[in-house]
């Protein structure tokens, strides 16, 4: 399914129930976060959360907040427009197996499979919704109809009519020692000089002034390995930042595809219906024509970086300073009736711990592509995704596990992984209870456990040295003889079937 606009999304939350309102002005400095980290911490991630008068300084912004809106299982799963994230990804693991047709029959099947591709490709329109106030910096901002009265959401919002700039967004200030206001859901838009390879990412934003930003993509970032092509040519580098439009945006931002996968493809994959894109006002790369919002800018390779941060993160620490490029901002674009989409992180669990369950469901069936023996893997939020990661494996012969941990730390984003833990597969990985008393159990610490050095995660505080560090893969599986192992290995206490069938009857007589 999707969506026309980041509004049409909200509808549909309200409708089912997964919506809060809050009608009275609420501060972006400090409140918003406040309200939303104890949403967050509910049970099953609590509902979205709708701010109608987000301030800004005191001041009512004309634009709505909203944050939290994928913040649960179900909501993960509407945005993509699917009951439950497993269907996706037993759809896309159909697809990743599709095999040469031996039979007419077959060959209408795999005919069918390919025709749900038709969508995938994005494809180039004249104009769109995000373009319906367009404020160019150093020109007078233009509009295609009058500026609105009225959300369509119930609630009048307050409008002095004038322009946007990064001032009067309703930008947030997170967490008390953050180093300013951040835009925490941008969707980044950048393009590789030589390839022209497009690469959508989501790195925080620091606004400095109105027409300045940080920009924090990390060292082992796509779009970071595109900045550093245009430092080597000293050319200036064009970026667009968007926020909005389709929820499906914010997940492939997100997702772990190959470098030069562009991200579109697979939101028009999954939405079933090609992305249309716009070109920029002030630069040449393209966006959603149905986004909230767009920031267009360029980034200065002849400039001296400058210091971005310190800003309260998703491994519940501050990250602190360090330096990074500066965006300067040409031109801003919205919606008439524009929602400015929202996130917070910090101690987890929080509304990324349900982001980044979907990609690892949807993602699953390329690692078992890779790894056949590989039944389920899980990030349990503790683990803030990369810090701890459980894999069960259907293991059949000496040291398999050990084979899993170099292959995962070999692939992706997994190279951050600090804590890999490989269990059997009859051990339920999403159960950290479960996993642990296996891990317990089943493991000598010094025989089962290796240590290992590589990347680490730049925002991780406590390597010796930054996007430096070591990894400990623990071997909890059913040792062979072959492991070292020479004694006869117990069984799991379990009680006889006919026995647990027949309680049951009696149980059930009782009631």
């Amino acid at each position: 399914m999707a969506f026309d606009s980041f509004r049409d999304f909200l509808k549909t939350l309200e409708a089912t129930g997964q919506l809060t309102r809050f009608p009275q002005p609420v501060a972006t400095e400090l409140e918003i976060t406040e309200l939303a980290n104890r949403e967050m911490k509910k049970p099953g991630g609590g509902r979205a959360l709708l701010f109608e008068k987000p301030t800004v300084n005191g001041q009512v912004s004309p634009f709505p907040l909203v944050v939290n809106a994928l913040g649960s299982h179900q909501r993960m799963a509407a945005s993509l427009g699917v009951g439950n994230v497993d269907e996706l990804a037993g759809e896309l693991g159909s697809l990743m197996k599709a095999k040469p047709p031996t039979s007419f029959r077959e060959a209408l099947k795999l005919l069918g499979t390919a025709l749900d591709l038709r969508h995938a490709k994005p494809k180039l329109v004249k104009s769109g919704a995000c373009k319906e106030v367009i404020h160019k910096f150093d020109a007078p901002p233009t509009r295609t109809e009058p500026w609105p009265k009225a959300l369509d959401i119930k609630t009048p919002a307050t409008s002095n009519a004038q322009p946007p700039t990064l001032l009067n967004l309703p930008i947030q200030k997170c967490w008390p020692l953050d180093g300013g206001r951040f835009i925490t859901l941008p969707c980044v838009v950048t393009r590789d000089p030589d390839t022209g390879d497009r690469n959508l990412g989501m790195y925080r934003i620091q606004v400095y002034d109105d027409r300045t930003t940080g920009m924090h993509w990390q060292l082992q970032k796509v779009a970071a390995r595109h900045g550093r092509r245009y430092y080597e040519t000293g050319q200036r580098m064009p970026v667009a930042i968007f926020l909005g439009g389709d929820p499906v945006f914010t997940f492939c931002a997100t997702a772990p595809l190959p470098d030069g996968l562009d991200e579109f493809l697979l939101a028009g994959y999954l939405r079933k219906k090609s992305v249309e894109l716009v070109k920029c006002e002030t630069n040449d790369l393209e966006v959603p024509a149905n986004a909230d919002f767009v920031i267009e800018g360029y980034i200065d390779p002849q400039e001296p970086l400058r210091m971005e941060g310190p800003f309260g993160d998703h491994t519940g620490y501050y990250t602190l300073p360090e330096p990074y490029p500066v965006l300067h901002v040409t031109a801003i674009t919205h919606r008439r009736d524009a929602v400015y989409p929202a996130t917070i992180v910090g101690i987890p669990p929080m509304e990324d711990f349900y982001i980044g369950g979907a990609s690892l469901k949807l993602f699953l069936p390329i690692f078992k592509m890779n790894f056949p023996e590989i039944v389920d893997i899980a990030l349990p939020a503790e683990g803030v995704f990369h810090n701890l990661v459980f894999v069960s494996i259907k293991k059949t012969y000496p040291m398999q596990a050990y084979k899993i941990m170099h292959g995962l730390w070999g692939m992706g984003q997994m190279m951050f992984t600090k804590y890999l833990v490989v269990v059997d597969a009859d051990v339920d990985v999403h159960n950290t209870s479960e996993v642990l008393f296996h891990l317990c159990a089943n493991t000598d610490p010094q025989r089962d456990s290796i240590f290992t050095r590589g990347p680490a995660d730049v925002l991780d505080h406590a390597t010796s040295e930054i996007a430096i560090g070591s990894k400990l893969g623990i071997d909890a599986t059913k040792k062979l003889s072959g492991e070292g192992f020479k004694r006869e290995w117990p069984p799991l206490i379990k009680m006889d079937p006919a026995v647990k069938a027949k309680v049951d009857a009696i149980l059930n007589l009782g009631r």
